[in-house]
This record gives C-alpha cells, sequence and structure tokens, in this order.
C-alpha cells in the first residue's frame, strides 16, 4: 500500500505542477522532474500507478471539473488552494475511473495527502467534495 500512496503523492505533485505552469504532459509522464536518482529508485513499476493517474486525469479534465464544481457549496472553483484542486482532480479521476479500488480508500488517501500537504482545514472541505461525489456516482452507478 505504502507503494500506492507514493504514486498518489507523484500524481497530486505533477497534477499541480500541470495546473500551475503547464509543464506538458509528456514531461510530467517522463518524471524528469524528479531528478535521475528518485526516478531510478522507483523504477519502471513505481511510474506505472502515477502515470496512469496523471494522463487519466489531464484526459478526463473537464468531465472532473465539471464534476468538481457541481459539488463546490458557496466556493468558487477558480478561487480554490490549487494544491486541493489537484487532489480533487486525482481522486475524482479515481473514484470515476479506477472502480477496481474501494471509494473510501481513494478518499482516505486524499484526506491524508491534504493533511501532509495541503492548509489546515483542507482535509475537511476535500472530505466533504469527494463524499457527495462518492454518494451520487453511487446512486448513479452499483459499486
Amino acid at each position: 500500500m505504502a507503494g500506492r500512496r507514493k504514486g498518489r503523492i507523484l500524481a497530486f505533485q505533477a497534477l499541480y505542477a500541470w495546473d500551475v505552469s503547464k509543464i506538458p504532459l509528456e514531461d510530467l509522464l517522463d518524471f524528469s522532474w524528479l531528478g535521475d536518482e528518485k526516478r531510478d529508485r522507483l523504477g519502471d513499476e513505481g511510474i506505472t500507478f502515477p502515470r496512469l493517474i496523471i494522463a487519466g486525469t489531464i484526459e478526463h479534465i473537464a468531465e472532473i471539473d465539471d464534476l468538481i464544481k457541481q459539488h463546490l457549496t458557496n466556493w468558487d472553483f477558480d478561487r480554490l488552494n490549487r494544491v486541493d484542486v489537484a487532489i480533487l482532480r486525482m481522486s475524482v479521476y479515481s473514484l470515476l475511473f479506477q472502480t477496481d479500488m474501494h471509494p473510501s480508500i481513494i478518499i482516505d488517501e486524499a484526506i491524508d495527502i491534504s493533511k501532509e500537504f495541503g492548509s489546515d482545514d483542507s482535509f475537511r472541505f476535500i472530505n466533504a467534495v469527494l463524499d457527495n461525489i462518492r454518494k451520487k456516482s453511487k446512486e448513479n452507478s452499483p459499486r
């Protein structure tokens, strides 16, 4: 499970970088921004999972952002903390498309990452948005 956690952190970091500096997708997916030593330690297997999340999230970014916007109450998407947005985006991607993972695991990982990288109350906000999305998607499809 630690490997998946590291993979989610890498995916979050890449999606954050993509959002704030528009780094091209191919540069994100080759993980050159990690540095050679870290990338070599991860190996091919270690970057497969985050690569899937990054590419899938960006491929479905309009759908993911629309879904996040639908579940914001008294918040303007464009004014959200970009760290929170990156965590929400990758987590919504996982909820929608990685159906082999239980939604509670995805949400728990997002909360843990937001506690580590987000502001003091990020985890509450992220939990609320993801839980609402999970409930809505559960109504629309059996899981």
